[in-house]
């Protein structure tokens, strides 16, 4: 991994990201981006540019400026590769549009609880980021300060072909020092075509996947069932793949990634299913 793009408002939020960013930069030597995305309060079209202009904005964004460079400073006091970088756009935009220039290989973001107006203008878009952003986003929840990695959860199908994914997901556990679990929920929320015996002894045979390492749980919601796996294990993350589906199979079988980001209450690594992309690059450290 090389470089972790970490979106930040200056909220707690915000801060807690930008800790489980350092977290993984210190293990893989990744180069941080830390970046604010300044949104004038009001439109230039509503008010005369004389106003606009007029010095309070000057200063605001000149504040703005002065953070992001305050962080970007402790990092490098702290010894990590890092810049800033000081967008003017709706967050989500820009930050999807930085990913793809920097060639960012993961996207760190807070999730916003409920707080002030500057902890929802990260926290807010962190769906959006992670639903649509071409690397890996690892969203942060409002109640979790995540400072280590100690056991790593990855929630599986057994169902397609998912063995280029867990590469990466293998070197992200070494890397971090993770015990990893495959954890598969059957409910009625999933599909269960292949037999799981199958497919495990396939992971065994090709990725060196222990069958005590692969959970296999009943439950009737398949996000309850993973949270309350979590829960019991102490989970310090939770990996989900994204998988960009059909009209019809989005009838048939609602992703239960949108809902994941924004409500899991363990931090949330989301990767995306897509054939023509694999953003990590190995060796690497390395998601409501």
């Amino acid at each position: 991994m090389k470089t972790i793009l970490v979106p930040t408002d200056f909220s707690k939020n915000a801060d807690k990201a930008l800790i489980a960013a350092k977290q993984i930069a210190g293990r893989t030597g990744a180069k941080l981006l830390i970046m604010y995305a300044y949104q004038p309060y009001v439109g230039d079209y509503m008010v005369p540019e004389s106003i606009t202009s007029a010095p309070i904005y000057q200063q605001l964004e000149d504040d703005y400026r002065s953070k992001l460079n305050e962080l970007v400073s402790t990092a490098q006091r702290e010894g990590f590769r890092s810049d800033g970088i000081f967008e003017t756009d709706g967050v989500e935009t820009a930050v999807l549009r930085q990913a793809q220039e920097t060639s960012a290989d993961l996207i760190v973001v807070g999730r916003t609880g409920h707080g002030k107006f500057l902890d929802k203008m990260i926290g807010s878009s962190a769906t959006g980021i992670a639903l649509h952003a071409q690397c890996p986003v690892l969203i942060i929840p409002p109640d979790r300060r995540t400072e280590h990695f100690d056991y790593i959860v990855y929630a599986t199908q057994l169902e397609f072909d998912e063995k280029e994914i867990l590469v990466s997901v293998i070197a992200l556990a070494k890397q971090l020092g993770g015990k990893l679990k495959l954890v598969k929920v059957n409910s009625d929320e999933q599909l269960n075509i292949q037999p799981d015996g199958q497919y495990v002894d396939e992971l065994g045979k090709e990725l060196g996947i222990r069958r005590e390492d692969i959970i296999i749980l009943t439950g009737d919601h398949l996000m309850d069932a993973l949270e309350g796996y979590c829960e019991r294990i102490m989970a310090d993350l939770l990996i989900v793949s994204h998988r960009h589906r059909s009209f019809f199979e989005k009838i048939l079988n609602p992703s239960m990634t949108k809902k994941l980001t924004t409500e899991t209450h363990v931090p949330l690594l989301v990767y995306h299913h897509r054939s023509s992309h694999t953003k990590f690059r190995v060796p690497m450290v390395i998601l409501d």
